[in-house]
């Protein structure tokens, strides 16, 4: 730059620009490939859902997004998304119909300690003629108590035996007996047992499979939360820039750059959507367990909103986890 005439303190000047960019940026060629990726990605999703969701399910685990949050954003957009069913799922999750209205059949695989051999024998064994019972399945599948118990937590076992807690009581007498007694059966009277109530239900989804088909956790709470003044996500949305507001959702998402120096990423999911949160790095020292440890959090703060990009941004933080009871859920956590 000097041979071209350019002065030494502008030349540096650049090079300074260069440099500093090159901490942080990405080259060319990597960007462009990003970039296809992320456009394919967004059209699939956008004129393909059921077929984007069914990917993404097979893929797990991966990125950012868990099976229960890619299963509720498609719900959201309009996809059908049927059970686990023994009668008919496979490992994977696939589609069930055609064209634009075919359904998601969640798979086995989505099944917390499910073993991939213990559903290819359901599968060969469904290949050859449709399970008459869990009895049936039990001894042509070779399954053992496990395997069982395992199918009927995830409800997969109701074409076969009713509720929950029926299938988990013909489950548990299913389990084949060994040698000599192997072929034979029992003549016993099933009880008739009441059903779980959707709480009941909503509980044992997110234990065995880490999501739910019935309605989100937070559409349950959801009365008790509008007394306190906290609004739903799609409300939020509605808010003009700067005005006050109150959030709460099972926490999905931890977030903490290296390069955010010290500010907090905190995406929470309720029965409407997510809703983004920025926390100072002052308020995370003051709130940290609720910040770290909360599985359901209430944010209390100010509204940002610029075109379509929208948060919280964090005064206080609330942990609401209580109101989950038994409910289990899992975050994201990225630092």
């Amino acid at each position: 730059m000097l041979d071209r005439g350019y002065d030494r303190e502008f030349a540096e000047s650049i090079f300074a620009q260069i440099q500093g960019f090159g901490e942080y940026g990405f080259p060319e060629s990597h960007a462009a490939s990003f970039a296809l990726l992320v456009y394919a990605s967004c059209w699939l999703k956008c004129h393909e859902p059921a077929a984007f969701l069914c990917a993404m399910l097979n893929s797990q685990p991966m990125g950012f997004y868990s099976p229960s949050q890619l299963v509720q954003d498609a719900k959201r957009h309009k996809v059908r998304v049927l059970p686990i069913d023994v009668t008919i799922s496979n490992w994977d999750s696939f589609l069930e119909g055609d064209g634009s209205m075919a359904s998601v059949r969640l798979g086995m695989s989505l099944i917390r300690g499910m073993r991939d051999e213990s559903a290819a024998r359901i599968e060969a064994a469904r290949a050859v003629r449709p399970f008459e019972s869990v009895n049936d399945l039990a001894n042509r599948a070779r399954l053992d108590r496990r395997d069982l118990q395992l199918l009927a937590d995830a409800n997969a076992l109701s074409a076969l035996s009713g509720n929950g807690r029926e299938a988990l009581w013909q489950a548990v007498a299913a389990v084949p007996d060994k040698d000599l007694l192997r072929a034979t059966t029992r003549d016993e009277e099933l009880p008739v047992l009441a059903a779980p109530n959707e709480a009941q239900e909503i509980v044992s989804d997110y234990r065995s499979t880490g999501l739910t088909l019935n309605r989100h956790p937070l559409a349950l709470l959801r009365e008790r939360l509008s007394e306190k003044k906290i609004f739903a996500a799609s409300k939020l949305a509605t808010y003009p820039n700067g005005r006050l507001a109150k959030a709460c959702g099972i926490v999905t998402v931890r977030q903490r750059p290296g390069t955010a120096k010290g500010v907090l990423f905190i995406t929470l999911e309720d029965e409407t959507g997510q809703i983004n949160v920025i926390v100072w790095p002052s308020l995370v020292e003051k709130f940290r367990k609720e910040a770290l440890g909360a599985s359901l959090l209430g944010v209390y703060g100010v509204w940002q909103k610029e075109g379509e990009v929208k948060h919280l941004v964090a005064n206080r933080l609330v942990d609401m986890t209580a109101l989950l009871g038994n409910l289990a859920t899992s975050s994201r956590n990225f630092h």
